[in-house]
């Protein structure tokens, strides 16, 4: 079987906040399988949302405008799995993520479908509510660009606001090493 790779993105302001911990559980699963692991933060990279010029179909695999996404893109194209992490505001995903979200859907769309029947996973903190929308903002990405999106035992979310929360929420906990192993599961099977 080839050396799978998950990549997990925290789209998150904080790089060691509940989100990170969260991405951290699902891919602690993955290593302990033999699975080769990478997490990128979103948080503090100025990113620009999508300015619908069309030149990512003139560029393939690029972006028209020059940033850290054009480096991002690579990693996604290439993982086996692609894991999206983002706190919950105002009941949605970060805008920092949404911008990555839209341009590398739109690469990937002009670059062969480059992200197709890669797996796809969602997590989310979440103060209280909201963390359901977040979600599926998130799987619509997946599942616009032919991707499979396993579950959990819940939904892959944790209540946690404030730093810390999520190592004191054993649902989560528990929801998130069940999300690892669901992707460990299907990756292995798509594999073979």
């Amino acid at each position: 079987m080839p050396q799978l790779k998950v990549l997990a993105i925290n789209g998150s302001p904080r790089a060691e906040g509940n989100t990170a911990h969260m991405l951290e559980t699902v891919l602690g699963v993955c290593r302990a399988a033999g699975i080769e692991t990478e997490t990128v933060h979103v948080g503090g990279k100025p990113v620009r949302g999508c300015v619908a010029c069309g030149a990512c179909g003139a560029h393939i695999g690029r972006c028209a405008t020059d940033d850290w996404v054009n480096e991002l893109y690579p990693k996604m194209a290439a993982a086996d799995a692609i894991i999206l992490g983002s706190p919950t505001y105002f009941s949605d995903l970060t805008p920092e993520l949404k911008a990555v979200i839209d341009r590398t859907g739109f690469i990937a769309g002009r670059d062969g479908k480059r992200f197709s029947r890669k797996v796809g996973a969602a997590v989310s903190a979440v103060r209280r509510a909201g963390g359901i929308h977040t979600l599926d903002s998130i799987n619509h990405f997946f599942l616009i660009n032919d991707m499979v999106v396993p579950g959990s035992s819940y939904w892959n979310m944790s209540l946690a606001r404030e730093l810390g929360d999520y190592e004191r929420d054993a649902e989560g906990i528990r929801t998130m090493t069940r999300l690892g192993e669901n992707v460990v599961w299907l990756l292995e099977r798509l594999a073979k």
